[in-house]
């Protein structure tokens, strides 16, 4: 077992030593200079993803001074990357000051020398093993690939990836991304390999890519990258989807058409995501404030208000700073016993497996 998997167990059993520093706010001169900048980039942040509508929303309140320029909330992991390196010279609109993307993605940004160090005050409350020690990048949330279904289309709703591959499911079964760039499809075709009983990594990924090969070939994948609104519309009725992606899809669509969202039998893959600043960012200074604010205790709550379960969730739960009622509003913990999270190393065999072998093999073109 990885360090990374023994340690974002999704139960709250482990415990992370607390930190008077998880108190601390920004000081006053970062303030002063973020003010003075006057604008946050942002890149790759729906508002239903995480929450973020109402994070965006308390930083503009705190800070009313900084306007946030939203690029692409649609965007990719890999599309974020290649916005850092299409801008390192622009100081204008279209170059984001942060990044939210996969955890891969972090180690090879800092690599290629695209992402800047920044510890937030908090630091210490995030666990080693979810942080590069250097600061260049920190984990700041995770969950489990789910099915999100329209059961107003689906009359059997599947339950495990085998299912998908029913003749019942037709046209119906859609990713929420391309493989070839996308984290969250690239970690939903390991899922489906872990449930062959493939190991983590490069097996599982062989085996993902055959079983989507299969899934296209009997025609229930469906070639487009799904969101609520396709499902809604009856495009995309079971959707792989980030399991705060489906539960705040299903709060949103409120009833209208009904969804269940279910967590796999088998091949129950988590997938943490990453913080990073921009070696190339216009507003340095605003780019730190935000992130001390998403490191807040206040922060952190607004994530697990959209049903993630943020990277300091132990060390605020260890000092009561979870409400019932956010607790409550989870998936049960036995939901994601089974939860597998692939090491860094993993997770890169995999991404090449899949980038070098997805369009020969499965044959959808997925945009």
């Amino acid at each position: 077992m990885s360090s990374m998997r023994r340690l974002l167990s999704l139960s709250t059993a482990l415990v992370v030593a607390s930190s008077s520093l998880a108190f601390a706010e920004p000081s006053a001169e970062l303030v002063e200079a973020a003010k003075k900048e006057g604008k946050l980039t942002t890149i790759a942040l729906p508002h239903s993803w995480c929450g973020y509508g109402e994070v965006i929303a308390a930083f503009k309140a705190k800070y009313p001074e900084i306007q946030i320029n939203e690029l692409n909330p649609d965007a990719g992991s890999a599309d974020e990357i290649e916005a850092i390196k299409a801008n390192k010279g622009n100081t204008g609109d279209q170059a984001p000051d942060v990044i939210d993307v996969g955890l891969a993605f972090g180690p090879s940004a800092k690599a290629e020398g695209l992402i800047q160090p920044y510890k937030v005050s908090t630091w210490d409350s995030i666990p080693d093993e979810a942080k590069d020690p250097e600061g260049y990048w920190y984990g700041d949330y995770y969950g489990v690939l789910a099915f999100m279904v329209n059961t107003d289309i689906i009359e059997n709703v599947p339950q495990d990836w085998s299912d998908l591959l029913k003749p019942e499911y037709a046209n119906s079964v859609a990713l929420s991304g391309n493989p070839l760039g996308d984290n969250q499809a690239i970690l939903a075709v390991q899922a489906a390999g872990l449930a062959t009983g493939a190991a983590a990594g490069a097996d599982a990924a062989e085996a993902g890519v055959k079983y989507f090969a299969e899934l296209n070939k009997s025609g229930n994948l469906v070639p487009i990258t799904a969101r609520t609104g396709t499902l809604a519309q009856g495009a995309t009725p079971i959707v792989v989807y980030w399991d705060y992606n489906a539960l705040s899809g299903k709060d949103e669509l409120n009833g209208n058409p009904p969804v269940e969202v279910v967590v796999p039998a088998s091949g129950v893959i988590a997938g943490v995501y990453v913080q990073a600043i921009s070696a190339h960012a216009p507003h340095p200074n605003a780019a730190k404030l935000w992130m001390e604010h998403l490191y807040s205790d206040e922060g952190q709550l607004g994530w697990l208000k959209g049903y993630c379960h943020p990277i300091r969730f132990n060390d605020l739960a260890k000092n009561g700073k979870i409400p019932q009622e956010l607790l409550d509003k989870m998936p049960p913990a036995a939901a994601y016993e089974k939860a597998v999270f692939p090491s860094l190393e993993e997770q890169a065999a995999a991404k090449e497996v899949i980038s070098k072998q997805w369009s020969a093999t499965v044959g959808a073109n997925i945009e």
